[in-house]
């Protein structure tokens, strides 16, 4: 299982907000190029939210649904892509000190080709992923408030 943690230096309520927006998905998650919400419930569980991945002229969609949700720190996803199945993504915040976070990401592939290939390799690839992934989290998170519009204000 890959397991990954950052720490942010930003309150938990702050790194909740971005994953509260569906549409902040594509600036942080390592992957999608655009990111669109399927459900006005975003995080709440059974929303989803539809992604676009592209390499080169390809260019493929899939759709990540919200499996479990305690505000402000857990969220658990479901993210299909075709044909290689579902991956399991667990994020949980927690806080650390007064005004930081740590982040914590779980994931592994759940159901189908991704799952019956899942070996050593695959793990490798998503501590690779994990790594980028919440990097961009922190930098999306911890940018100066304005810089971030009203995302905070919106999901907070």
């Amino acid at each position: 299982m890959a397991v990954h943690h950052q720490l942010i230096r930003r309150p938990p309520h702050e790194v909740w907000a971005v994953l509260a927006d569906p549409t902040c998905y594509e600036k942080w998650v390592v992957g999608p190029t655009s990111s669109v919400p399927l459900d006005r419930t975003w995080p709440a569980v059974g929303s989803r939210l539809r992604y676009t991945v592209r390499l080169g002229p390809w260019s493929g969609e899939g759709v990540t649904t919200v499996r479990h949700e305690e505000s402000g720190s857990e969220l658990e996803l479901e993210a299909s892509f075709e044909p290689l199945g579902t991956a399991r993504i667990f994020l949980q915040l927690r806080p650390w000190g007064e005004e930081e976070t740590l982040v914590i990401c779980d994931e592994h592939p759940l159901r189908g080709l991704g799952g019956t290939l899942h070996n050593a390799a695959s793990e490798a690839l998503f501590l690779l992923r994990h790594r980028g992934m919440l990097a961009r989290l922190a930098r999306v998170v911890e940018r100066d408030p304005v810089e971030q519009g009203h995302a905070g204000a919106r999901h907070a």
